[in-house]
């Protein structure tokens, strides 16, 4: 049951992606890349949680579970830092 609750994530995140990058391409505000940026790593975490947890449970991709988001969420802080200039 709860590999549902990982694609779903997975999803969730990717259409929130999809959605702000397709905003960026509209109005070219630069916050949204770094938003889209931000869920498109966090589409690719969840998408490794799957593989951790449900396909190969047996190798441990912790490190690559932490280090992902960690990008995202420094494109979406560099964009807030940098781009509110």
């Amino acid at each position: 049951m709860a590999w549902i609750v990982y694609i779903l994530c997975a999803v969730i995140a990717f259409t929130c992606c999809v959605l702000l990058l397709r905003g960026y391409r509209k109005s070219k505000a630069r916050l949204l890349l770094w938003s889209g940026l931000c869920f498109a790593m966090f589409t690719l975490d969840n998408m490794i949680l799957f593989i951790d947890k449900v396909v190969i449970p047996s190798v441990a991709l912790s490190p690559w579970r932490t280090s992902v988001p960690l990008i995202g969420i420094i494109f979406l802080l560099y964009g807030l830092v940098w781009e509110a200039k």
